[in-house]
């Protein structure tokens, strides 16, 4: 979402919006639309390209540690 990149969908991190918040999906099993991204700089990236709540269609508050959150689960693009 954020670098644009084309990858299988399994190297991808599922974001959803829980009541209005964004939070990262790892098991892809929470409900509702979902977003993706390859790792943090992606996901920082698409902070600042205002993509996530366009992707989600809805409210998306964004956590201040929301992109060290992506970090944390170890989906990182480019090792």
């Amino acid at each position: 979402m954020g670098c644009g990149t084309i990858r299988p969908k399994a190297e991808l991190l599922r974001l959803v919006a829980v009541a209005g918040r964004v939070v990262a999906d790892p098991a892809a099993t929470l409900p509702g639309r979902g977003a993706y991204v390859c790792g943090p700089g992606c996901a920082q990236r698409a902070i600042e390209r205002r993509a996530i709540g366009r992707a989600l269609r809805g409210r998306a508050d964004i956590s201040e540690d929301f992109v060290e959150s992506i970090r944390l689960h170890g989906k990182e693009a480019n090792p």
